[in-house]
């Protein structure tokens, strides 16, 4: 099978909160049960998805997201992650025709169908209707001739006689299969709090019950051989599949020495795109993970630190009690080494959160409240920061429930003009970046070189003072 040539689907929902990661996640796990290899994909932002995407399939869970990365990238993401696979899955986001804020389809999960000329099935909240489906599912087959509606998943069905009525209801409207019908199951559910569900790395053995159980309740209800056959119906894609590498050559290569950047990892830090590492590691760095919840010590030899989202705000205590790691993570950025933070990471590098003491990098206290900020952002860099120079165009995405109070006088990092006039956030230093503003780093791989030759810089700056 050549790269272009890989079947697909992507599953939508008229409205979110009907079920579509239970049944994107349990048709991954079911596929995967049969053998096959399977690619999993999440429409827009989000990190959580893609974490149970991962544990269905036992590969990375990757986000086309046309905003972030630009529509142009999509199919190549795509077929860079779906390599070597038998099928991709993708999981849309929120109701089919839902874009970003003003923007019309842009970035719904129609819009990146159309992108990846991939055939739709409708996941259906069956719960509280029999008949009425029809004309829901006729109104989403006919609203876009341009999206191909390939099948309905019945979700939330309560017993075989409700199954009958749905069946009956939409073989009478005609035009759309029915693929499978869901039972209602609390044991697939998977649990929620303030930003949505609770990541699967946070779950680990809870979780993989989780996936095991969503792969049983699709595998006993969906018809997986008319899936795969819609799925393989998907013709050839003509773009060729994204390379971090070939990203980073465009710009000038790799930077030389192999210096050590780490990355925050772990149940406090699970919100990282793939191709975000990929980037560093094809911009010439050596990639350690580590996990500040269990770790003392930053990985040997390092010369820079990624810290990308999560939920630091629930691990406070635990990250406040690592005070060896505050201690080293603080003289890192005071050597000069470059220091890339989101959202989260801002968090862990200020004075404090919710009182408990954090690294003490940036001059700043942050808390939990009651406010969400949600939304995509065109941003510009504010100063030169280790990741960006001035004036550099980045597109973000912000999504916290937390707020972070600055002393007077501190560098913003970004600024962009919302409704009610413009706005900055976040901070710039010598050596380091930190913000609220979520960045997939494929949309602008000038970032990670950036940080990699700031790392290089700060590496050869180590050697000679040591010599």
């Amino acid at each position: 099978m050549t790269a272009g040539a890989v079947p697909r689907i992507v599953l939508a929902a008229p409205a979110s909160g009907s079920g579509k990661t239970t049944v994107a996640t349990g048709l991954m796990a079911a596929l995967t049960g049969r053998g096959l290899r399977v690619s999993p994909h999440k429409v827009g932002p989000d990190y959580i998805d893609p974490g149970y995407h991962a544990l269905a399939a036992g590969r990375p869970g990757r986000n086309l997201d046309a905003f972030l990365a630009g529509p142009e990238r999509l199919a190549p993401l795509l077929l860079h992650g779906s390599a070597g696979a038998d099928v991709a899955v993708v999981e849309g986001v929120m109701g089919m025709f839902d874009g970003a804020a003003g923007r019309g389809e842009f970035a719904s999960t129609a819009h990146v169908a159309k992108v990846l000329r991939a055939p739709v099935v409708l996941v259906v909240d069956a719960s509280s209707q029999s008949r009425s489906v029809a004309a829901l599912v006729h109104g989403f087959a006919s609203w876009d001739p341009q999206v191909r509606l390939g099948g309905v998943i019945l979700n939330r069905v309560a017993s075989d006689r409700h199954e009958q009525l749905l069946r009956e209801a939409l073989e009478e409207g005609g035009g759309v299969p029915v693929l499978g019908a869901v039972r209602r199951s609390a044991e697939a559910a998977t649990p929620s709090r303030h930003l949505g569900l609770v990541p699967a790395a946070e779950r680990d053995a809870e979780a993989v019950r989780a996936v095991r159980d969503m792969g049983a309740l699709v595998g006993a209800g969906v018809d997986l051989d008319a899936v795969l056959a819609l799925a393989r119906s998907a013709p050839p894609l003509p773009d060729r599949p994204w390379s971090a590498e070939a990203e980073i050559a465009a710009l000038g290569g790799p930077v030389p020495g192999r210096p050590v950047v780490a990355l925050a990892a772990g149940a406090a830090f699970s919100f990282s795109y793939a191709e975000n590492a990929e980037l560093l590691a094809a911009a010439g760095a050596e990639v350690a993970p580590f996990d500040p919840l269990r770790d003392e010590r930053l990985p040997e030899g390092a010369r820079g630190l990624v810290i990308g989202g999560g939920f630091p705000e629930v691990y406070a205590a635990q990250l406040s009690a690592n005070a060896p790691l505050r201690a080293e993570v603080a003289a890192l950025a005071a050597s000069g080494a470059p220091l890339a933070a989101e959202c989260a990471g801002l968090l862990y590098l200020g004075r404090s959160l919710d009182g408990q003491p954090m690294c003490g990098v940036l001059a700043a206290d942050s808390r939990m409240s009651g406010r969400l900020t949600l939304g995509y952002r065109e941003a510009v860099a504010l100063s030169d920061s280790p990741l960006a120079a001035a004036g550099t165009r980045v597109h973000g995405h912000e999504f916290h429930r937390t707020v972070c109070e600055p002393s007077a006088g501190a560098a913003p990092a970004w600024g962009w003009r919302a409704a009610d006039g413009p706005r900055t956030e976040g901070f710039t230093g010598a050596s380091v970046h930190a913000s609220y503003l979520h960045l997939h780093w494929s949309g602008a791989p000038e970032l990670p070189l950036r940080l990699v030759r700031h790392a290089a810089a700060s590496a050869n700056s180590a050697r000679r003072q040591g010599g």
